[in-house]
């Protein structure tokens, strides 16, 4: 009875350690199928966190590039608006040059006109003269 007992219990330990391997490799293949998704999801993740800050990287560089081209499109029209400027005082300069150039023409021009006509009413007065003195 003892033996039976004994190989009772040594079979309920042979069967219990069976079972337990059993367990052991299906929790080993359960914590190897829980490693692999979980080590996708860590992955999935890393990959979505890349993106977003490449996403985010890259939405800044063109938002530095926006201001950078709104920023020189300022400049440029300040420097146009500077030479607009400046050529509009050289042009009323010019302007106020040439008209003071024609004014000192158009004297010298009425100067000279005055002396001619001066001369030829000389002449004109001399002829005259003359001519009553030969009449």
């Amino acid at each position: 009875h003892e033996r039976e007992h004994d190989r009772e219990i040594s079979e309920l330990v042979a069967k219990h350690e069976e079972e337990m391997e059993k367990l052991r490799a299906e929790l080993n293949k359960e914590q190897q199928l829980l490693l692999g998704e979980v080590q996708q999801q860590m992955a999935a993740t890393h990959r979505a966190e890349i993106e977003q800050v490449q996403l985010q990287s890259q939405t800044l560089h063109n938002l530095e590039l926006e201001a950078l081209r709104l920023s020189l499109n300022n400049m440029h029209t300040s420097q146009l608006e500077l030479a607009q400027s400046h050529l509009r005082k050289e042009k009323e300069t010019a302007l106020v040059e040439l008209r003071e150039m024609l004014n000192d023409k158009r004297a010298q021009e009425i100067a000279i006109l005055q002396s001619r006509h001066q001369l030829e009413w000389e002449k004109i007065k001399e002829q005259c003269l003359k001519e009553k003195e030969d009449l």
